[in-house]
Formats: C-alpha cells, sequence, structure tokens
C-alpha cells in the first residue's frame, strides 16, 4: 500500500534539512516525506497529489498554499502571533520530537469515528518482569532487555512504576504520560493508535510509554483497565514486544501477568529473599494462577562489576551481554 504524503516546507534550508533527517530517521515515521524550499515547487505537486500533512513554514505560507487539498496543514509559527484562518499554528523553533507530536495529535484528533480499524499484522508478544524482593536490578534488566530485542525489533517498553524518575531525566519538558494514555483508551482503534503514537519517546531504538508523574493515580486505576489498555496496545500498536516493568503498587498485578507470553522474575539467595518468593508462588497458586508460575522464569542474576551510570548506555557492558544471551537462548530474536 502506497504512504501517505507528508510535505514540509521552509525556506530556511538548514532548518529543512534538519527536521527532514529527524523525520526520516524514525522508526515509526508512517508516510512518504516530501520536502520543499519554496512555495512554487509545492503547489504545482499539491496540485497532481494528494498531500496528507502539510508542514509549512510561516513565511513561506502563500495563498497559493492555503487553497490546497490536504488532508490537513499546521503552520510553523515564527512569529509568535498566530497566523492563517483556521490553520492550526505550532512553534516551529521547539524541539522536532515537540512538532512530531504535534502532527500525530493533530492526525488522531481529525481521524472519523467510522474510519477503517487499525490492527498491527500481529499481536505483540508480551514480556512481563515481576519480582516480589526488592532492590534486585529489575527495572535495569528490563531496561536493558528492551533494548536489546530492539536492536532487529520493534520494542515498547512501560513501566509501573509510582516513582520511576528517569524519565525527567531524559525529557523535562515531557507532556503526557502513561495515566493520559489510560484516559484516551476507549477511543476508536485509529484514534487510539494516534493517541499512542503521540506519547511514545525513544531512548535510541526502544520506543517507551513516559512513566506516571503522580504516581498515587495509578492505585486509583482497576485491573481491568489495565488489562484492556495493554490489550489494546498489543493489538494495535504495530509493535513486536511490549515489555512490561510491572509492580505491586498497582491493581491487577496477577492479571497482567497472566497476559504475558514470557514471564521473568529475579531470585535472591539470602533467607528473607527466599521467603519473599515463596510467598509470592504460593499466592499465585492458591489463587489459581498456576499459568502464571508455568510462564515464570527464574533469574539469579550474576555479581555484575559495573553497571552503567546512565539509561541510554544500557547496550553496552556485562549486563548488556548478559541479556543479549538471554535473548539468543530463549527469546530466539536471532
Amino acid at each position: 500500500m502506497k504512504k501517505k504524503i507528508l510535505a514540509l516546507c521552509d525556506s530556511e534550508k538548514d532548518y529543512l534539512d534538519s527536521m527532514a533527517d529527524y523525520l526520516e530517521g524514525r522508526g515509526d515515521f508512517p508516510y512518504e516525506l516530501r520536502t520543499y524550499s519554496g512555495p512554487e515547487k509545492l503547489v504545482e505537486f499539491g496540485q497532481k497529489e494528494r498531500i496528507e500533512v502539510l508542514l509549512v513554514a510561516e513565511s513561506d505560507f502563500t495563498y497559493e498554499i492555503s487553497a490546497l487539498d490536504t488532508g490537513s496543514t499546521l503552520l510553523l509559527n515564527e512569529s509568535g502571533t498566530v497566523c492563517g484562518d483556521m490553520v492550526r499554528n505550532i512553534d516551529k523553533y521547539q524541539k522536532a520530537e515537540g512538532i512530531w507530536q504535534e502532527i500525530l495529535e493533530h492526525y488522531a484528533e481529525s481521524l472519523s469515528e467510522e474510519g477503517k480499524r487499525l490492527k498491527s499484522a500481529e499481536r505483540a508478544k508480551i514480556i512481563g518482569l515481576y519480582s516480589p524482593v526488592r532492590r534486585c536490578l529489575q527495572t535495569s534488566l528490563a531496561l536493558t532487555l528492551g533494548q536489546a530485542l530492539a536492536e532487529k525489533k520493534k520494542v515498547l517498553y512501560i513501566s509501573f512504576e509510582h516513582y520511576a524518575g528517569w524519565n525527567q531525566l531524559l525529557d523535562k519538558n515531557v507532556k503526557g504520560d502513561l495515566t493520559a494514555l489510560l484516559y484516551f483508551s476507549k477511543e476508536a482503534d485509529m484514534k487510539f493508535a494516534g493517541r499512542l503514537s503521540a506519547l511514545t519517546r525513544r531512548i535510541g531504538r526502544l520506543c517507551y510509554i513516559p512513566p506516571a508523574y503522580a504516581g498515587e493515580n495509578l492505585i486509583y486505576v482497576t485491573g481491568m483497565e489495565w488489562q484492556t489498555l495493554i490489550g489494546r496496545i498489543a493489538e494495535l500498536g504495530g509493535y513486536d514486544y511490549l515489555v512490561l516493568d510491572l509492580s505491586e503498587s498497582i491493581q491487577g498485578t496477577f492479571e497482567l501477568l497472566r497476559m504475558c507470553d514470557r514471564i521473568y522474575t529475579i531470585i535472591r539467595e539470602d533467607e528473607q529473599a527466599r521467603s519473599k518468593l515463596a510467598q509470592y508462588e504460593t499466592l499465585l497458586a492458591e489463587s489459581e494462577y498456576e499459568d502464571v508460575l508455568k510462564k515464570t522464569s527464574r533469574k539469579l542474576l550474576p555479581q555484575f562489576a559495573r553497571l552503567p551510570e546512565r539509561i541510554e548506555q544500557y547496550t553496552g557492558g556485562e549486563l548488556a551481554e548478559y541479556v543479549r544471551k538471554l535473548v539468543r537462548e530463549e527469546l530466539e530474536c536471532v
């Protein structure tokens, strides 16, 4: 199927080139990109071909461009004064990722409720990480696993921590988080897929949804709501894998574990850790979640001499090598 066209017009060449590089460098860019350094060629093309999204600099927005029949037109505002009748203005000089979010949000808002259902070719495989043992490197393992899988597959990481913290380290101006996506979980398929894309960020090749900023909001989300959200992401997101970094501080942890195709539980050999694990596994059995136990792989992690200091560095080092071996041997992602 031929991709829809996103046209970018800006006579400021450095800006045009850098924005084009950013858009084409995204692994989830769904459009065919056309770039124009001036209005004339754009108008000539737009009169012959359908432009789904037009991104045009304020200084290049002419009457002829405004007359083109486009799916949507976004004006890259340079003056700070709203311009263009009935045209959405966005700040030209914000981060490129912010402009991409604006594109996707506008696209999601404009989709018809009666539009065709958007389904990925296959449902994403769900990998869950959960351990009753605290400070066991679960999040480090989850992020490293996500990045290792993302070297060859499309992967989305989701954290259920109340105070993850690291999303603010990566982007202090983050807009929207996991709780925002929950709000849109019952929207029509195409709208939900657009919201999901708009909220998604990346660490290298790994996609992630910013964890909840106000963690206490997660307490009130029901297990069924979590199942609905994760199920829709698996069906509509177009991902090969979802990596769930789970916590008992939400409702429905057992139900989410049941949705997983593979579960990793980190264990330790000290008496307190063994007691916690025994209580957790006994409770699963008593609550008729034996299927969760059958899908669970226990992992006693080796002692790592040094762990990466920053999340972006999780692709290298001892932990990364350990995880790549796990992927080769257990997840068959080679």
